[in-house]
């Protein structure tokens, strides 16, 4: 298995909208691709509590059965049109792709 983690730390405001606007609209559209991407095998998304100099805004962790289906997921079409409202919200992203 493999564990796909990614944390963002969000504009205080894009596209008209507030940080935590665009942040459930991005879990809504994360939501959105289990039952369009069937790699997904779990999703999970967190919102930041304690809100530190250190903190992200937003977690994504999702689990695939591979490195090959992970690679799937991150070209999937419906995957890409998350992908670019994100850009457009967040200034910051990290990554951690480990084997579970």
């Amino acid at each position: 298995m493999v564990r796909h983690v990614v944390m963002w730390k969000f504009k205080p405001e894009a596209e008209g909208r507030s940080k935590l606007e665009n942040m459930e609209i991005l879990r809504e559209k994360l939501f959105a691709l289990l039952p369009l991407i069937p790699e997904i095998k779990k999703m999970e998304i967190g919102f930041d509590v304690k809100h530190t100099d250190f903190s992200m805004d937003f977690m994504l962790l999702t689990e695939f059965d591979s490195l090959e289906t992970l690679a799937v997921y991150a070209v999937h079409p419906d995957h890409l049109k998350v992908t670019d409202f994100v850009r457009n919200v967040v200034d910051t992203r990290v990554v951690l792709d480990c084997e579970i």
